[in-house]
């Protein structure tokens, strides 16, 4: 446990939001992702998420996104997908966003059961509503600590990075997600994982914080 508060700590030294007036929301974020080993280098994920807004009053945003992946080695895979969010805001207009990414996954740690993890993703950003595309670099970091024969405390930290201004994205550090929960296997490759997540959005104006009850199901085939 020693092990795990150092790690932790050493993720979360730079993601404290600046000390200023936020909008709060609370969320309910739901999502489901199956990875299938079509062969013994290719991988096949899916994945949707249907993420509860506004107090978790009305359903807010909805996203399906396919990947495929190449493993280079037991700990290294690397490849790319389509993505579709729909997202439906109190206020602002609704948007249709289709998303192409690509990603490098590494495991950089894996000892007695404690796993590092890091997923670097490059996204290219269109929507319906706007003709020009926007770039965004994400990279996330994820921490999985045995708290028991069955059960793993799960951590992750994960910026947003605009790389250009569209009518639609407005540049530079957007978004910051940090989370913990806790791993519980259902079923033999079925496990799920709820948590707290919270999520700092950097607005021109006042920043929003959304406070996020999360419950993942990840399935392995």
């Amino acid at each position: 446990m020693r092990r795990f508060s150092i790690l932790l700590a050493a993720m979360g030294a730079g993601l404290a939001a600046p000390a200023s007036a936020t909008e709060d929301d609370f969320n309910i974020w739901l999502g489901q992702f199956v990875t299938i080993d079509a062969t013994d280098e290719v991988i096949i994920r899916l994945e949707a998420q249907e993420r509860f807004t506004n107090d978790a009053d009305r359903l807010g945003q909805l996203l399906l996104r396919p990947f495929v992946g190449f493993r280079l080695s037991e700990d290294v895979n690397i490849g790319g997908g389509y993505a579709y969010i729909l997202t439906d805001p109190v206020g602002p207009v609704e948007t249709n966003e289709h998303r192409f990414y690509q990603e490098l996954n590494v495991r950089m740690i894996d000892r007695d059961g404690v796993t590092l993890d890091s997923r670097t993703r490059l996204e290219q950003r269109t929507f319906e509503e706007d003709d020009e595309l926007g770039w965004r670099f994400r990279n996330f970091v994820q921490l999985r600590v045995p708290v028991s024969e069955s059960n793993r405390i799960v951590a992750y930290t994960e910026p947003f990075i605009e790389l250009n201004k569209t009518p639609l994205q407005r540049g530079g550090l957007s978004v910051w997600r940090n989370f913990i929960g806790v791993s519980v296997p259902i079923l033999p490759g079925v496990e799920m994982v709820p948590g707290y997540l919270n999520q700092h959005v950097f607005r021109d104006g006042e920043d929003r914080s959304d406070h996020i009850a999360k419950v993942n199901v990840f399935m392995n085939f």
